[in-house]
């Protein structure tokens, strides 16, 4: 046997481990009600009453469950909350992972404002600085104007 082919069947064998956490015997249709056989059928017949054959007779419910049942019950009860918790987590991290990256967007989004913002309050300036050094000739040449008109 090679060092590859051990490989693979140590990989094998380590699968079917990690399935196996996830699958819980079917205890159910192993055992049935247990019926009291020390006493023979007279322990039937007084459960059902009526004499009958015991295979079609129900037996009476238990108020408590058989330990194994119980068992077999948390077993599948720890096992659907450890899925769920694992599932949980999953959507959890997908969850954050969403949140963050539209955090990182609307960073970029904002700085690309206030580059925006930035350039805008330049050109403002510089358009009020053009537009005050041009005004005073303005006024100068409309008074000039308003002067010359009134003599003729």
């Amino acid at each position: 046997m090679t060092a590859s082919t051990t490989h693979d069947i140590g990989k094998l064998e380590q699968e079917s481990d990690e399935e196996d956490i996830f699958t819980v015997p079917d205890m159910e249709s192993q055992a049935a009600w247990p019926v009291d056989t020390s006493k023979g059928n007279e322990a039937v017949q007084n459960a059902s009453g009526n004499g009958a054959c015991p295979a079609t007779t129900t037996p009476k419910r238990r108020r408590g469950r058989n330990p194994a049942d119980k068992e077999y019950r948390r077993l599948r009860r720890l096992l659907r909350n450890r899925v769920s918790a694992q599932q949980a987590r999953e959507r959890k991290k997908v969850y954050v992972n969403d949140l963050e990256s539209k955090a990182n967007d609307l960073q970029y989004k904002n700085l690309k404002l206030e580059e925006e913002i930035s350039t805008l309050l330049n050109e403002n300036t510089m358009l009020r600085k053009i537009l005050m050094n041009v005004r005073p000739k303005a006024d100068h040449e409309i008074a000039d104007h308003k002067h010359d008109m009134g003599k003729s």
